[in-house]
This record gives structure tokens, C-alpha cells and sequence, in this order.
């Protein structure tokens, strides 16, 4: 990509110097996109392993995302069979989840977009399962951040209130068979697309809960620098281009402890809405108006990832952004997860986007 970077400016003023050379950069611009839109197609746990003739829909829906197809669920949406405590939502996975959903987007939502709380399910979800990669032997999405004493690590520093909330939502609603690793996945992608502009991922429930803490030094810092950042992410699966996706979520953040004299903080003009302002304003780097983390600064301008940073904030962004994110988390939550191909889809239970 640098490469191509810098023969692009090399001959760009020599435009019209042969017959056929705006033809030529055409063509190096469009290796460059192709480049710029690559996303990882690994695949994960047992979808590794089984044939496709042993696929569950399930397990084919996954394992068609994973390998490119689109995370973005349709407008489909689940009418409830009853309440929550009769006979018949008890034996339905959708009708229960359902319900927990609907007491999630009322914290997450108010007259102005997403709520603290939804800025926390969003990173709890991140956290949850980011501390994992191929080395490991256990964690992901999991539920172990909540299972164990992993609220006690520096990492996890600001994910108290949204922590105690989901341990609320876990005591209410696990008499209905629900996994804590579910909840938080549930939790994050509900807040998603309760931010204004957030997309519908496709979601799955059936996640195994393992109350081990997870490996230590799994998780990025924002004092990090883009090519640690890569390096940390490729070991979770994902390409630099997802890593440039997902660090988008923080258009809904509010930092508090990487300057504890600016405490809430946001990281763009808008942290109320899901857009990619994080991005054009990352750039423009006016660090009075909004906090940038140095990871963040670093991503922005870092040879192997510029070229993402600057497609996501340009004109046609978010068009580009949406879904980019919306396949990266889809595949963050399921990293660690070993039963793909026998969870069950609720994409239908999420909220529409707003």
C-alpha cells in the first residue's frame, strides 16, 4: 500500500504524458481500494473442522460471514409468541431473548442518542472477548470479564457501571437459561444500533460461559502505536483494515482515564451518534475539542493503515464504514468460541436501526 502510495504521487503530475496513462493510475487506484476493502476471511472454533455437509444453518450463516459475506442483518423482525413467563416464551430462544432486549434498549437509548450505558456495552463487549488470540488456550467471549476477577485488571478500568448493570440483567433473566457470555454480546451489539446510524449485526446466541480469568496481555492500550496494534490484532484474525473498522466504535466514547483531568472526554464531535466524524477528526487532530488517543493518532497515520483511516473519513465513509464494522465485530464475538455450529440465530430480536 505505501508502495502504491508513493507512485501514485510520483506520477501523478505526469498525467498526460503518454496516451493510456490515466488509464494506468486507474488501474493502480483500483488495486489500491481492493486492498483498502480486504477483511479477513479465517475461519473460527469448530467451523475449522467441519465439513460443510455437517454445517447447521446456523454454522453456514457464520462461516459464510467469516469468509466475506455480510454481517449486516436484514430488516426482519421477531413478534412475540407471549410474555416473557409463559410456557410458550420459555421454550423459545427468540422470545426470550426478546424481552431481555427490550430492557436493554430502554438504559441504552434516550432523547439524544445512545446512552452512557450503551457506550459501555460496547466496550464491555470488545473486552469480553478481545482477550483472546491463537495462542490461547481459553477466553474470548466467554463471559469470563464478569465470571472472574478480571474487573480488578487496569484494562478494565471505566466498565464498572455497565458491569454491575449486566450482573443485574444476569441475576433477572438466567432462570431462563441464558449464558453471561451471551448477555455481553447481546448487550453490545443492542447498544450498537441503539447509537443513531449503528448497524444491525447479525447476531447468535449459544456461547459456552467459563468463569476462568482469561491470559493477561491480550487487550490494547491506547498508548500503543499502529504497528503493535497490528501485530496484536493479527493474532486475533483480523486483517490491519478490520483493526482501522473496529477502532470506529470510538464515535460513541467517553474516556476517563487516559487524561483523568479531561474525565468524559469524548472521542468526536458526536458521541451520541454512531458516525465516522472519529475518523475526519482523528485526522484533523484538534485535541481541545475532543481526546485522541495516541493509538488512535498512530492508526491514523501509520503506512499499513492511512490509506483505511482516510476512506472511512472521507465523503463516502460511512457507507464504507458500516459495513466493515458490522463483519469485524461479528467476527469479535465469537472469538473463542468453540460451538459455532450449534448457536442460534436472534438477528431478528435486535432493534432496527435508528
Amino acid at each position: 500500500m505505501k508502495t502504491t502510495t508513493i507512485l501514485i504521487g510520483l506520477v501523478a503530475p505526469q498525467a498526460l504524458a503518454y496516451p493510456g496513462m490515466g488509464r494506468t493510475l486507474a488501474q493502480i487506484q483500483s488495486h489500491r481500494d481492493n486492498t483498502i476493502v480486504k477483511r479477513s476471511t479465517e475461519l473460527l472454533g469448530d467451523l475449522k473442522t467441519t465439513k460443510d455437509q455437517d454445517l447447521t444453518p446456523a454454522g453456514s450463516s457464520i462461516k459464510s460471514v467469516l469468509g466475506g459475506g455480510s454481517a449486516i442483518a436484514d430488516g426482519s423482525t421477531y413478534k412475540p409468541l407471549g410474555d416473557l413467563a409463559s410456557d410458550t416464551c420459555k421454550k423459545s430462544t427468540l422470545c426470550v431473548w426478546y424481552h431481555i432486549v427490550q430492557d436493554l434498549k430502554v438504559a441504552f437509548t434516550d432523547s439524544t442518542g445512545c446512552t452512557d450505558l450503551a457506550r459501555g456495552a460496547i466496550r464491555q463487549g470488545f473486552h469480553d472477548a478481545a482477550a483472546w488470540d491463537k495462542d490461547s488456550s481459553h477466553g474470548g467471549a466467554d463471559g469470563s470479564l464478569l465470571l472472574s476477577d478480571e474487573m480488578s485488571r487496569v484494562d478494565n478500568l471505566g466498565l464498572e457501571d455497565i458491569a454491575a448493570q449486566t450482573k443485574g440483567w444476569y441475576s433477572q433473566y438466567k432462570a431462563y437459561g441464558i449464558s453471561m457470555a451471551d448477555l455481553i454480546q447481546t448487550a453490545a451489539m443492542t447498544a450498537t444500533v441503539s447509537c443513531p446510524g449503528g448497524p444491525r449485526i447479525k447476531h447468535f446466541v449459544g456461547r459456552k460461559d467459563d468463569s476462568r480469568a482469561a491470559p493477561t496481555g491480550k487487550l490494547p492500550f491506547p498508548y500503543q502505536d499502529a504497528d503493535a496494534l497490528v501485530r496484536l490484532f493479527a493474532a486475533k484474525t483480523f486483517t490491519s483494515n478490520d483493526l482501522v473498522a473496529l477502532v470506529g466504535a470510538h464515535t460513541a466514547s467517553k474516556q476517563k482515564f487516559v487524561d483523568t483531568s479531561r474525565k468524559n472526554a469524548p472521542q468526536d464531535s458526536t458521541p451520541n451518534v454512531w458516525d465516522t466524524k472519529f475518523y475526519s477528526e482523528t485526522i484533523a487532530g484538534d485535541n481541545k475539542t475532543i481526546l485522541i488517543f495516541h493509538s488512535d493518532k498512530s492508526i491514523s497515520s501509520y503506512s499499513g493503515t492511512q490509506a483505511q483511516f482516510k476512506s472511512f473519513a472521507g465523503s463516502n465513509g460511512k457507507s464504507l464504514w458500516s459495513p466493515a464494522y458490522a463483519q469485524a465485530y461479528f467476527r469479535m464475538s465469537f472469538l473463542g468460541v468453540n460451538n459455532l455450529n450449534n448457536l442460534t440465530d436472534i438477528s431478528q430480536v435486535i432493534p432496527l436501526s435508528q
